[in-house]
């Protein structure tokens, strides 16, 4: 790069960097927020728990109900019960997909137990984060009612609790309801080419 290519480079740079600090300049407000991740990608379970992990980093109190899984040993829940129980509280309140249990009256059991749970820890106000691992899947049965759901955290979320809300098919009344919504899209996946869930990478 020659001295002027490198001169209108900084120049540009300058400008871009001039209207950034304008734009962010107006954004003031600090507010607790309800955050989902949907859609039919990976991830949208592993970037929850990397804002839980950010949370427990800053020494800020946060807590996470899983709805649908179950028993299974992941890498996340072994990690925050071993080392970081005094700042996350976890709870494994599924037993298994829908397909695994074929018990629905015990599924909408559990999963109006673990609603109960979130509940409790949304409503204590030290919980600056509270994730909701798979809830939009019980919702998408009906195990859990959403108009509940969104009426709770309207009503009743404390103004500086963030919520996080995963799994597939959100319903369109979270959506709305919503202050941050991120759609996973599917482009490919091993699974398709007979490659089973792996340690580190699916739980």
């Amino acid at each position: 790069m020659n001295d002027d290519d490198s001169a209108r480079h900084n120049a540009k740079m300058a400008k871009k960097k001039a209207a950034r600090d304008k734009i962010m300049a107006t954004k003031t407000d600090e507010r607790g927020l309800v955050i989902v991740h949907t859609g039919k990608g990976k991830g949208k379970s592993s970037a929850a728990f990397g804002m839980i992990f950010r949370c427990i980093a800053h020494g800020m109190p946060c807590a996470v109900v899983q709805f649908i899984k179950g028993g299974m040993s992941t890498g996340e829940r072994d990690l925050i019960l071993g080392q970081f129980q005094d700042v996350c509280a976890f709870h494994t309140m599924g037993e298994g997909f829908t397909w695994e249990t074929q018990d629905k009256s015990r599924d909408v059991e559990m999963a109006q137990a673990a609603w109960a749970k979130a509940k409790e820890l949304i409503r204590d106000e030290r919980n600056r984060m509270v994730l909701l691992d798979e809830i939009n899947i019980a919702l998408r049965y009906d195990y859990v009612d959403v108009a509940e759901v969104v009426a709770f955290l309207q009503d009743e979320k404390p103004p500086m609790t963030h919520v996080v809300l995963t799994g597939r098919n959100a319903k369109e009344e979270l959506i709305e309801l919503a202050d941050l919504v991120t759609e996973m899209e599917l482009v490919k996946h091993p699974f398709r080419a007979g490659v089973k869930a792996q340690m580190g990478v699916e739980y």
